[in-house]
Order: structure tokens, then sequence, then C-alpha cells
């Protein structure tokens, strides 16, 4: 035998396209998720109130970059802890392949981190004006970053459950959602009544809208396909996953809802509060169910 055939054999290299049994994306995603929406909602609301509520939201400008500086940090760590090889993760940068996902959505996070270490250093200079400038390409940004997630979650085969129009509302609902619970809590006595009414308002619709998406799927989903009917047996009758998905629907959507009308009856800050609270809490269970429950379907 030649000693090219003798390299080329050991140096096979032999590709099996099986399906990976058991948890592929555990609580590391559930957690990446969860802080991606609060680190790009929190942007989405400051910017928001600018607008609206001027006078109240301008003292937030610190706050709220430091808030999305640390969640987008957690949200790029635990990517990195995910990763099988997380030490070649300069790869995705020095040898990109542009159909994929991931690496598509690693370059919009890091210039995001990138704009965002920049408004943080603004606000400590107390530079309104430029802030205001870059607020609006990182808002611009933002879309995409928490976009990019049902992107990726989208592009798994023999995944009907997470299609890409109805995960990219709830991407972005979750976004809004967590930003404007966690703007309540951050702007605490900094932000006016009426400020707090419109988040209020933002995290009602934002919770009411994604209930609705997530009960149609629930009731409807398994007319698309019989794998996503499979699927949503998990979460009904006795299945294992039923009691957690119905404690996440009430913490995160149908509480919150009924929290916020009330304190707007009431006029209570207090009961906002709680509202938000329940609401950031909750995401993390109704994040966690949507994604293990179709990893627990046999792929054959």
């Amino acid at each position: 035998m030649a000693a090219h055939e003798v390299l080329a054999a050991t140096n096979a290299v032999v590709t099996l396209d099986v399906g990976l049994p058991g948890i592929v994306w555990p609580w590391l995603v559930t957690v990446n998720m969860w802080a991606k929406s609060i680190g790009t909602g929190v942007i989405f609301m400051l910017f928001l109130l600018l607008r609206m509520h001027p006078d109240s939201a301008s003292k937030l400008r610190l706050h709220t970059a430091v808030v999305a500086f640390a969640f987008i940090n957690i949200f790029l760590l635990f990517t990195l802890a995910d990763l099988h090889q997380p030490f070649r993760m300069w790869h995705i940068f020095f040898h990109p392949h542009w159909t994929s996902a991931i690496t598509i959505g690693s370059f919009m996070a890091s210039a995001f981190l990138g704009l965002l270490t920049l408004l943080v250093f603004l606000a400590w200079k107390k530079n309104d004006e430029t802030y205001d400038k870059v607020l609006l390409w990182v808002t611009i940004l933002a879309i995409p970053v928490t976009l990019y997630t049902a992107a990726l979650m989208a592009q798994c085969t023999a995944r009907e459950l997470w299609q890409m129009p109805t995960e990219s509302a709830q991407m972005i609902l979750a976004a809004l959602l967590s930003g404007s619970a966690a703007m309540i809590l951050v702007g605490g006595d900094k932000l006016s009544y009426e400020a707090k009414k419109t988040l209020g308002v933002v995290l009602g619709l934002s919770a009411l809208m994604a209930f609705i998406i997530y009960m149609s799927e629930y009731i409807f989903g398994p007319m698309k396909a019989e794998e996503v009917a499979a699927v949503i047996e998990y979460i009904k009758g006795d299945g294992e996953w039923t009691v957690a998905f119905w404690l996440g629907q009430w913490i995160t959507y149908i509480l919150p809802m009924a929290l916020v009308l009330l304190s707007r009856s009431s006029k209570s800050e207090s009961i906002l509060k709680l509202a938000a609270i329940l609401a950031l809490v909750g995401l993390a269970i109704v994040k966690h169910v949507w994604l293990v429950i179709p990893q627990l379907l046999p792929m054959s």
C-alpha cells in the first residue's frame, strides 16, 4: 500500500446522521434564552419610555445599560457553557459559516455587547445626546438578537413544535414581557406613576398575546402534525410535564395579567411589582418546558 493511501486511511472522517438520544439542550439553554430576553427587553423599554415619558426615563439611562450589559453577558456565558467544545468558539469568528444561525447570532450578539459597553460609558459620562443616538441602533440590533434563537430552534429537524413564525413571536413577546417587568423593578421610585402604567400595559398585553399563542399550540397544534400531538401529550392529562407547564402559564401570564388590572384599579405599585416578579420567575419555567418536551420524543 502506498504511503498516501495509508495517510488517507488513518485520517478518515466518519459521519453518522442519527438522532441524539436524551436532552441535548438542557437548562443551560433555558437560562440563555431567559437572560437574553431581559437584556434585549430593557433596551426596548428604555427606548419606549424616553419617547413617552422622557422626564422620568432620563434617570434610567445608566441603570438600564448596566442591567442589559449584565444579562447579555449571562446569555453569552451560558451559550459558551452549553457548547460541546467551548474552547473552539473562536472558530465561529475566524472560520464563519454564514448559513448557520449560530454564526450569525454570535456576530450580532458580540456587536450588541460592544454597543452596550459604549452605552454604559456614555451614561457614566452623562453624554445623553450621544447616548440616545447610539440607543436607536442598539434597539434596532436588539430585534434580530432576540429573534435569532427562534431561527436556531426552527433549523432543528424533526422538531415540528418549534415553528419559526410562532417562535419568533414568542421571542419578541418574551423580551417585551421580561423587559417591562425588569424595568418596573429597576425603575422603582425614579419612574412616575404614568410611566409605570405604560410598563404595566406592555406587561399585560405581552402576557395576553403569549398566552394566546401557547393555548393555540396546545389546542390546535396536534391537528398540524402527529409529532406535535405526541409532544403535547407530555403536558396534557397525566403527562410528566403537565404540572410544570400549567404552573408556568399561571405564574407568567394569567396571574400577572390579573395583577396588572388590579394595580390599575387600585393604583397600587406594590401589586404591579408583584406582577413583574411573577412574570420574570415564571418565564424561566415556561421557556424550560417548551425547550425540553420536544426533545423527549424518540427520533425513531
